[in-house]
């Protein structure tokens, strides 16, 4: 899947361009209105995350042109909370907003049901005999339905989202700290490994690899 980032943020173009290509997708990045048609004309891509200002104009008028001429969907990312900056951008043909400061998880898991509720893309997840659905929250293994907490169904989507990538246990920390608004402690983290394991049949640990002394990595 190609997404292009239109964007005048240096720091936050960095951040998403990383995060995306460590999700899989392959991106385009654009920091004017005009240089964004240019590469639209010339490439195409499957979605866009726009923002509504740029140094030569604004997003809402360059998603107007998008959706005049093509079906790609577009997801504005905001600083405004403002209802009619929403509604206008709605209105216009956006698939979504999100305000920033964003989550990259919240971020990522958007990007995928839009991308799904376009055909694009799929909101499933599969490694293994494991299948994840991110808009659902249903988790199955080996066919069977696996109900997991809160805490242990984000683990798990952060290491199913980048099959093969290792993950150190301070990168899962950073990723679940606030899922119940209470700080998750190392040995906290270790408890719900083992539970999660437990859960989907890997007793032996050959679907989640423990990496000693740096992490956990799913196996694809």
């Amino acid at each position: 899947m190609k997404i292009m980032l239109v964007e005048d943020n240096e720091a936050i173009v960095m951040g998403l361009e990383y995060l995306l290509v460590q999700e899989g997708y392959e991106i385009l990045t654009a920091r004017r209105a005009l240089e964004a048609e240019r590469i639209l004309g010339r490439e195409g891509c499957d979605l866009i995350l726009l923002d509504i200002s740029l140094p030569d104009g604004d997003g809402f008028e360059l998603c107007k042109k998008i959706k005049q001429g093509t079906d790609i969907p577009v997801i504005f990312l905001t600083a405004s909370e403002e209802e009619n900056d929403v509604v206008r951008g709605l209105d216009m043909g956006a698939d979504d907003y999100v305000i920033k400061p964003f989550r990259n998880r919240e971020l990522v898991s958007r990007i995928r049901r839009v991308l799904s509720r376009n055909g694009k893309g799929s909101a499933v997840i599969r490694c293994g005999n494991v299948s994840l659905d991110t808009e659902t929250g249903k988790v199955t293994a080996g066919g069977c339905e696996v109900a997991l907490t809160k805490l242990e169904y984000k683990i798990l989507c952060s290491l199913m989202s980048r099959p093969g990538k290792l993950f150190s246990r301070e990168e899962i920390l950073a990723e679940i700290w606030d899922v119940s608004g209470n700080f998750v402690n190392d040995n906290t983290l270790s408890v719900t490994m083992k539970r999660i394991r437990e859960k989907l049949g890997d007793t032996d640990g050959k679907f989640i690899r423990t990496v000693r002394g740096m992490g956990y990595r799913i196996e694809r």
